[in-house]
């Protein structure tokens, strides 16, 4: 009973202490990309220093300054400014009230603004008149001449707080800070579920380049934030020109000629942040049968002389089996054959309901940077001053009409019409606002037509008084751009065929994939990929996984405490990333897998060559 007492308190000892060091790099990232771009660029100043410092709740005097930046100090990297706040706490209400009860002898809880004035501006890091001055006049603290310093220590202590608690709340509530810095889709498993014990594979390398590890002439060059590696791992795979697209999905028409299909639209919306919303669908099946699941970027009808930026977006489904809880779906398989823009899977699945769940890297769906000349014109007057939609604007209405027609009927029921409300303006549309739109828009069997739905958008035009604001609000959720060009979105299709029954499938929601997507990625690659371990550090595995015109890394870190790992491209050739940068860092929980990176070709007509270096830090 006292060994399981003793193994009890050490094990919460042991999350404690995690707990606490999570706390501690979450505050110093914080900080630190509150002031620099990236946790892998340097501090570059002794200005740079104290601004960062001063991000992470310290006050440096000029001594303690002068102390990590000394005249050989060039520059100081996230590692050194982590030990810098580890030597460097930050005062206390005790360390500061005893420093002036230093002044105050009389121990009044004063001092008069002629004594403090005084001593700031002849000893320490001396003030100017003018910064004392600034001091003296904040009402909270002073009166009668003179400063309460209780209260002065209280607000300093606050607004240090606050400053600290902005920079994680900035860090928490921009995604492409996590991401592009220290990754996203961490997999942290449920309490009480522990990772599977890897079996020996053939898959397994321990092998890695030397060359590259032992810092060769030949090795990409590290910033010297990752010079203190203790651990590294290389992976090369080179593809040939166009060949990503020659995974032959073959589907045989005559041997399918009898077999029931079910089809279903959807979209991936790209966020301000950068994070991808898409539907999700449930798929039932009445009976076990032979299946063919199918997804592909939609072609529809762009504007003339208009490019179709998404057909080149890569595309992939997850089927998961859905067991007496949501929160528990197990991976079946996913989309990994492919022929040219179409991704598919065939097998069979036994009866049942399964959650399909969409895909896209985010390698070439992403914010664009392309600056655009003009606006498009959305309405005009007639000759008789009445309003009406451009020739332009029609065409993108219709565009997304056939977006927003899930079922591809040509008509929008209230259940699809409510998908285009909940991205467009975050409501829905009850069934007696669908009455009174019945009243005045065409529908046939109680569906909004195509005509409709441009009459709709007229009288919203209306509404304004010919002003496009509301129309540019919708348009810009859809994923168009001011040239009326869809940029920011990628609408797709999904195909099922089954060989002995009817299968059903309904899009149940429009939103971020979440963990259970995170899951199945990772857990996709770590089934199908190759792992190598990385040298010297038994205990993490990169797994690296090639899928069509894809290829995808995941990190899992089976140890007990948490690691930063440096990923470096700079060898690669002719690739693009989900992240956009060349070089930088992922943070991995303990006993959990995240995705590192996906990586597709830059131009797919040319050879490419993906070239990582994953070195522990």
């Amino acid at each position: 009973g006292n060994q399981k007492a003793t193994h009890s308190e050490n094990s919460q000892g042991k999350k404690s202490q995690h707990a606490e060091e999570a706390i501690f790099y979450m505050n110093c990232r914080a900080a630190y990309l509150t002031v620099l771009k990236s946790s892998l660029e340097n501090i570059k100043s002794k200005e740079q220093l104290s601004l960062v410092l001063q991000q992470a709740g310290r006050n440096p005097s000029q001594k303690t300054i002068n102390k990590y930046w000394t005249s050989q100090t060039s520059s100081l990297n996230f590692d050194d400014f982590c030990a810098i706040l580890r030597k460097e706490k930050p005062a206390t209400k005790n360390e500061l009230l005893e420093a002036f009860g230093k002044i105050d002898t009389d121990k009044a809880g004063y001092i008069s603004h002629d004594e403090l004035c005084k001593i700031l501006t002849t000893r320490g890091d001396r003030m100017t008149w003018e910064e004392v001055a600034i001091i003296t006049k904040q009402a909270d603290f002073n009166c009668n001449g003179k400063l309460d310093y209780n209260k002065f220590c209280e607000l300093y202590l606050s607004t240090s707080e606050q400053c600290c608690k902005a920079a994680r709340d900035r860090l928490e509530t921009d995604p492409r800070l996590r991401q592009q810095h220290f990754g996203n889709q961490t997999e942290n498993f449920p309490e009480g579920i522990t990772l599977p014990v890897s079996k020996p594979s053939p898959r397994v390398s321990r092998k890695t380049d030397h060359k590259l590890a032992k810092g060769d002439s030949r090795a990409p060059s590290r910033p010297s934030s990752a010079q203190s590696s203790k651990a590294s791992t290389s992976t090369t795979v080179t593809v040939g020109a166009s060949s990503s697209r020659n995974t032959k999905l073959i589907i045989e028409p005559d041997t399918m000629k009898e077999w029931q299909c079910a089809q279903s639209r959807g979209c991936f919306y790209l966020e301000e942040n950068g994070e991808i919303i898409s539907h999700k669908y449930r798929l039932h099946l009445p009976q076990r049968s032979a299946l063919c699941i199918t997804i592909k970027p939609l072609s529809i009808p762009q504007a003339e002389g208009k490019s179709c930026h998404w057909l080149s977006v890569d595309t992939t489904l997850f089927i998961l089996k859905e067991n007496e809880t949501q929160e528990n779906l197990q991976l079946v398989s996913f989309t990994e054959l492919q022929n040219k823009e179409m991704f598919g899977w065939r097998g069979e699945l036994g009866s049942g309901v399964y959650w399909l769940l969409p895909f896209t890297t985010g390698c070439r769906l992403r914010r664009g940077k392309t600056q655009i000349s003009g606006e498009a014109k959305l309405v005009w007057r007639d000759e008789d001053g009445e309003l009406a939609l451009t020739k332009e604007f029609r065409a993108a209405l219709l565009d997304i009409f056939e977006t927003i027609d899930l079922d591809g009927n040509g008509l929008l029921s209230l259940e699809e019409y409510n998908f285009f409300e909940l991205r467009t303006s975050g409501e829905k549309c009850d069934q007696e606002a669908w009455a009174v739109c019945k009243e005045n828009f065409e529908m046939k069997k109680n569906e909004l037509t195509r005509q409709g739905f441009l009459d709709l958008n007229l009288m919203e035009a209306n509404d304004r008084d010919g002003d496009p604001w509301d129309l540019w609000v919708t348009l810009l959720s859809l994923g168009y751009n001011k040239a009326l060009e869809m940029t920011e979105a990628c609408p797709f299709v999904i195909d099922i065929c089954a060989e002995r029954c009817k299968p059903r499938i309904k899009a149940i929601s429009l939103e971020a994939g979440g963990s259970q997507l995170s899951r199945a990625v990772c857990r996709s690659v770590v089934h199908r990929g190759e792992a190598k371990v990385l040298d010297g550090s038994e205990n993490i595995f990169i797994y690296t996984y090639r899928s069509g015109s894809r290829i995808t890394s995941v990190i899992e870190n089976k140890s007990e405490n948490k690691v930063i790992i440096h990923v470096n491209n700079e060898q690669s050739k002719n690739c693009l990333n989900n992240r956009g940068l060349t070089v930088f860092a992922v943070e991995v929980a303990p006993k959990s897998m995240m995705v590192c990176q996906h990586v597709m070709a830059l131009n797919e007509q040319e050879e490419w060559i993906y070239s990582c270096v994953h070195s522990l830090v």
